[in-house]
């Protein structure tokens, strides 16, 4: 569905230098997907995302989307191919002098598609995002959840191929960003559609994305399935997916290690482990940990797609915490002393 072979962007600046904003990305997403794109500020997601709705053409490079090629179209073909892709902005942007059926309907209208086709399909569309009703409210007259429904059903007027979401739940509270991803969910699953979510949220790539990919300084770090990238668990992108479990008052409990440069007593083991075979199931690492002497501080399991990952922080005596890291690792763990 969206395929991008040795993509590069470089913008000149006044000095007669160059930005290389895009570096040599590759990157493949499966048609009726969902997948993730993720990284730090600066890491390159903003102009990935405008080389994707073609709004920047690449310097080097191939943007296949649907089966055309968006960096070597232009005029009406280029037109075309770009109403096969809806977006959805992470504040929704709604015309606030229109209602919600105007604001789903304006794409509609600017195509040239009659009232009454135009109407019937805003119905659809407003039922699909379980705004039946809502359609004669304006913007300010809906909450910000609401807001985001009417944004994803604008994205949608055309019948798209591919939704691309940029930051979609990032100005929403919790009750709504669990209700906005499933209703993204739902028009995957019901419409077929492929979705491509930028976001710097791992909890919303946790709990929809099928792949995911990690952008850093323009170029693409890590990319996978979920179960193939938590299947590396020593990897930057796998230990964002499933976070260190809190450890409170690190650094005052008794016999923690401390931060003045002093002697310690113990440090904290931070220790990752998977379901898939080869690996021991979590009791079995708990009993290899607790034989060597360390105590679980904190720790958390989660399900990833089809896998089940744990991650544990253990207090281990300092003098042994070498020979206790190389003894998990030995039984395909994956164990480091954590930073302070």
């Amino acid at each position: 569905m969206i395929d991008l072979t040795g993509v590069s962007k470089v913008y000149p600046v006044k000095n007669g230098g160059q930005v290389v904003a895009l570096d040599g990305v590759n990157l493949h997403v499966d048609r009726g997907s969902i997948h993730g794109i993720v990284g730090r500020s600066g890491a390159g997601k903003s102009t990935l995302i405008r080389c994707l709705t073609a709004l920047e053409k690449p310097t080097e490079g191939h943007i296949v989307v649907d089966g055309h090629d968006l960096a070597a179209l232009s005029g009406k073909p280029l037109r075309a191919a770009r109403r096969r892709i809806g977006m959805v902005f992470q504040a929704a942007n709604l015309l606030d002098a229109r209602t919600a059926a105007e604001n789903i309907g304006y794409p509609l209208k600017l195509a040239g598609v009659p009232a009454a086709q135009r109407r019937a399909r805003v119905e659809e569309l407003l039922a699909l995002v379980g705004l039946e009703g809502r359609g004669d409210s304006y913007p300010s007259q809906l909450s910000g959840g609401q807001r985001q429904r009417v944004g994803i059903a604008r994205a949608l007027a055309d019948e798209p191929a591919v939704l691309l979401c940029d930051e979609p739940t990032s100005a929403l509270d919790t009750e709504s960003t669990a209700q906005v991803l499933s209703l993204l969910r739902e028009i995957r699953d019901v419409a077929g559609v492929t979705v491509v979510i930028i976001t710097h949220e791992m909890s919303v790539v946790r709990e929809i994305c099928d792949s995911v990919t990690l952008l850093g300084h323009g170029k693409v770090l890590q990319t996978g399935t979920l179960e193939e990238v938590v299947a590396d668990p020593g990897t930057p992108l796998a230990r964002e997916l499933v976070p260190m479990p809190l450890v409170e008052s690190e650094s005052t409990a008794e016999g923690a290690a401390t931060l003045d440069g002093h002697t310690k007593n113990s440090v904290l083991l931070d220790v990752v482990f998977t379901s898939h075979p080869g690996v021991p199931t979590g009791a079995t690492v708990l009993h290899l940990a607790s034989s060597m002497g360390a105590d679980v501080t904190a720790g958390t399991f989660e399900s990833l797609g089809s896998v089940q990952v744990g991650r544990l922080a253990l207090t281990v005596p300092a003098y042994h915490a070498d020979k206790i890291i190389a003894q998990l690792r030995k039984n395909n763990v994956h164990a480091e002393v954590r930073d302070q």
